[in-house]
C-alpha cells in the first residue's frame, strides 16, 4: 500500500513534469515565428576578411564593406571600433599589409573591377602613392623581403601576356627586374635569401609541371616526375627543401616535399581530400595546411617542435575558416563562420588560450536562428555518376506548404559551391525559395577524375546532371515541382543560358548573371595576363581558331536564342574583363525576338561580379522581384513581351 507521503509526492512530480510538457509544446517553431528580411537588411551583413599585424601587435588591418564598397581599416587587437584608413566611394580599396618594421602600409586597387590592380603605398601622415602607376599593367604582391628592406611583385608592364617579378626596394620605391618570365610561366613565392624561385607551366586546366628556377647559376630543374596536378607551398626555413602539393598517382592532392641537394621527394601529409594549401609561420614553429573537405575548409596547425597538431578553438554550428599569425608566432587571428553565419574576426593568444572576438558581422536586426543551415547532399544523375551538391531548405517548406527552388550553378568552369555564407543564398531562402547548389561533373574538390569529367563537353553532361539537380529536388516534398528555376554566375551564367536553350522546357525561368553565352568571342578576348594560362583553358574547353569552333558555336547559346522559351533576367557589369558586355548584350537581344519576358540590370561601375553594396541590393532586388512574378507567380506585374528594363548606374 502506498503511503500518504509517496502519494503526494508523486502527484508532484507528475504536476511538475506535465507543466513541462505543457511548455515544451507550445513553444513556436520558427516557421510560425520566422521574420521575413529586405534585401537592405541582408545586405547590412558587413563582410570582413585579411588581418596583418601591426609590428607591435596592438593593432590588424583589414578590409571591410561597412562604408558601403570596400575600405581599409585598423582595429585594436583586443577589440574596439574600426578606424577608417581610406575612404574611397568609387574603387574597392583591399588592405595587404603593415610594413614590416613601422606602421606604414600597402593596399591594392583596381579601376571599378576591371582587374587591373595597383598596389599602393600609405604612409604614416595618410598620403597615398601608386607604387606601379604603369599604364594598363597590373601589380600583385608577393611577400616581403627576409631582411624586410623590400617586398616582391609581379607586373605585366613589360610585356601584357607575361607576368615577371619584380622587387621593390623600401628607401627609393624603385622596382628591379628579378625574372624576366619569356616562357609564360606561373610565378610562386621566392625562397628566403633570394635563392630559388618556384615556376609552374600549366599542361592542362588540371595538370602542370613545377620547376626550381636558381638565381645563382640560373638553372631551371624539373621538380615533378610525371604528369600531374603541381603547386608550390612553401619553403623549409632552412632552404633546404621545396614544399608542394601534388595528384601524381592519387585522386586528390597531398603535400610533397623536395629536397634541393639531392632531388629527392618525400611524402609529407595526405587526407581523403584536396589539401589546398600549405606554409610555414615566420620563423618555422607551425605548418598551416589548408584541407577542403567536402566544400568546407579544415585547417590544420601543426607544432614542428612535437609534431603534433595544436588545439584550435571550437565554436557550435561554426567553424575556423581561415587563420594567420604575428610575426613572434605568439598570437594568431582566425575566421570562423558556416553556411548560416558570416565569418568573424577573433585573436587568440597560443600561451594563454585567451581568446577575443573583433568582429560581430551580422546585423543585428537579423535573428541568427531565422537563417538556414546548408545540407550536404548527393544525388545519381543520368548515368549514375553520384554528384554532390548543398542544399538550403527554407524553414516554412513543408509538405503542407510546398515553396519554389532554383538549381544554382557555380561559376568557372572547375569552381565549386561551398558551405560559406551568401547574403544573397540566405535572402532567397528566407523568402521561401529553396536552393541547391549542385556541384556539377567537372567541379574541383571531388578528385582529378570528376574534374576532368566535362572537358570538350560543355553544355552537355555537366548541364544533364543540373537537370538531374532539379529531379531531385522533385523528389523532396516540400518542394512546388511546377515552379523550379536555375540561376547562376559567370560559368553558372553559361549553364543558364543552356539550360534554357538546349533543355526549354525543364526549367521555369533562368537568372543569368554575367554568363558566358558565346565561347568563340570570350575565348579570343581572355584578359591578356591569362596569356600562361590560355592553351590550357583551350584544352578544356576547345579552340577557337581551330576547327573546334564549330563545336563551341554549337554550345554557345547565342547562335540559339530562337530556343528560349521562358522568363530571363540578365545582370551585367560593364566593366567586366573576363565575361565582356557584349556577351549579355547580346543575348537579351537574341532572347527579346522570341517575344519572352527579359529584365536586363546593368550596371556601369561593376566587373565580374558586384563588390559595392547599393549595386547588390538593386541587383538581387531585381532577381527576388522578377521570381516572385514569373516563379512564384504570387505578386507583381510582369514584364510585357520585348520589354527590357536596363539600370544603369554612376556611383
Amino acid at each position: 500500500m502506498v503511503s500518504m507521503k509517496k502519494l503526494i509526492l508523486m502527484l508532484e512530480i507528475t504536476m511538475i513534469w506535465s507543466c513541462k510538457q505543457e511548455k515544451t509544446e507550445v513553444k513556436p517553431s520558427i516557421a510560425e515565428t520566422l521574420e521575413t528580411y529586405t534585401i537592405e537588411q541582408m545586405m547590412d551583413n558587413e563582410d570582413v576578411f585579411g588581418g596583418s599585424f601591426s609590428p607591435d601587435k596592438s593593432k590588424l588591418l583589414v578590409s571591410s564593406n561597412r562604408s558601403g564598397i570596400y575600405n581599409m581599416y585598423t582595429v585594436a587587437s583586443s577589440g574596439g571600433d574600426f578606424i577608417p584608413v581610406t575612404a574611397s566611394d568609387s574603387s574597392s580599396v583591399f588592405s595587404i599589409s603593415y610594413f614590416p618594421q613601422d606602421e606604414r602600409m600597402l593596399f591594392r586597387m583596381d579601376n571599378n573591377g576591371d582587374e587591373i590592380y595597383h598596389i599602393f603605398l600609405r604612409d604614416e601622415e595618410g598620403t597615398h602613392k601608386d607604387l606601379t602607376p604603369f599604364e594598363g599593367a597590373r601589380a600583385v604582391f608577393y611577400g616581403w623581403a627576409e631582411d624586410e628592406k623590400s617586398f616582391f611583385f609581379t607586373s605585366n608592364k613589360r610585356d601584357k601576356k607575361y607576368m615577371d617579378l619584380y622587387e621593390m626596394d623600401l628607401e627609393n620605391f624603385k622596382p628591379t627586374l628579378l625574372y624576366q618570365n619569356d616562357e609564360g610561366y606561373s610565378i610562386g613565392g621566392i625562397s628566403h635569401y633570394k635563392k630559388y624561385l618556384p615556376l609552374s607551366k600549366a599542361i592542362n586546366t588540371n595538370d602542370s609541371d613545377l620547376f626550381l628556377y636558381s638565381f645563382e647559376d640560373k638553372s631551371i630543374t624539373k621538380i615533378n616526375p610525371n604528369q600531374s596536378a603541381n603547386s608550390s607551398e612553401d619553403f623549409a626555413k632552412d632552404g633546404s627543401a621545396l614544399y608542394y602539393t601534388t595528384d601524381d598517382g592519387a585522386e586528390f592532392a597531398y603535400l610533397m616535399k623536395y629536397n634541393i641537394a639531392d632531388g629527392t621527394r618525400e611524402k609529407v601529409m595526405e587526407r581523403d581530400w584536396d589539401i589546398v594549401g600549405s606554409y610555414f609561420t615566420e620563423n618555422g614553429t607551425y605548418q598551416v595546411t589548408y584541407i577542403n573537405e567536402d566544400a568546407k575548409n579544415v585547417i590544420e596547425v601543426k607544432d614542428m617542435a612535437s609534431g603534433e597538431n595544436i588545439e584550435l578553438p571550437k565554436f557550435d554550428n561554426t567553424s575556423i575558416t581561415n587563420v594567420g599569425f604575428s610575426e613572434d608566432e605568439k598570437t594568431m587571428r582566425f575566421y570562423a563562420g558556416s553556411s548560416n553565419t558570416p565569418s568573424n574576426l577573433f585573436v587568440y593568444d597560443l600561451e594563454t588560450k585567451q581568446q577575443n572576438q573583433i568582429t560581430n558581422v551580422l546585423n543585428p536586426e537579423i535573428k541568427g536562428e531565422h537563417l538556414v543551415n546548408a545540407e550536404v547532399i548527393r544525388f545519381k544523375s543520368f548515368d549514375g555518376l553520384e554528384i554532390p551538391a548543398i542544399y538550403y531548405k527554407p524553414h516554412q517548406a513543408s509538405a503542407e506548404n510546398k515553396v519554389p527552388a532554383l538549381v544554382w550553378v557555380h561559376g568557372g568552369p572547375g569552381g565549386q559551391s561551398r558551405q560559406n555564407f551568401s547574403s544573397l543564398i540566405q535572402y532567397l531562402v528566407n523568402h521561401g525559395y529553396a536552393i541547391l547548389a549542385v556541384n556539377n561533373r567537372g567541379s574541383s574538390g571531388y578528385g582529378k577524375t570528376f574534374y576532368q569529367m566535362d572537358d570538350l563537353n560543355h553544355g552537355d553532361k555537366d548541364l544533364k546532371d543540373c537537370v538531374e539537380g532539379k529531379n531531385w529536388l522533385m523528389q523532396q516534398v516540400e518542394i512546388d515541382t511546377e515552379k523550379i528555376g536555375i540561376l547562376g554566375g559567370s560559368y553558372g551564367g553559361y549553364m543558364t543560358m543552356a539550360a534554357l536553350t538546349y533543355t526549354p522546357e525543364e526549367f521555369a525561368v533562368g537568372v543569368n548573371l554575367f554568363g558566358v553565352t558565346n565561347w568563340i568571342r570570350t575565348l579570343r578576348s581572355i584578359p591578356p595576363w591569362w596569356e600562361s594560362f590560355k592553351d590550357a583553358l583551350y584544352k578544356e574547353l576547345g579552340d577557337p581558331n581551330s576547327a573546334d569552333s564549330v563545336r563551341l558555336k554549337k554550345i554557345s547559346p547565342l547562335f540559339h536564342t530562337d530556343k528560349v522559351t521562358k522568363p530571363l533576367i540578365v545582370l551585367q557589369g560593364s566593366q567586366d574583363p573576363r565575361v565582356l558586355q557584349v556577351e549579355s548584350d547580346e543575348i537579351v537581344a537574341g532572347v527579346r525576338k522570341n517575344g519572352v519576358p527579359v529584365e536586363y540590370v546593368l550596371f556601369e561601375d561593376e566587373g565580374h561580379g558586384f563588390e559595392k553594396k547599393e549595386n547588390e541590393i538593386e541587383a538581387y532586388s531585381k532577381i527576388l522581384e522578377f521570381l516572385d512574378v514569373y516563379l512564384k507567380k504570387d505578386k507583381g506585374t510582369p514584364i510585357k513581351d520585348g520589354e527590357t528594363i536596363e539600370m544603369n548606374t554612376d556611383s
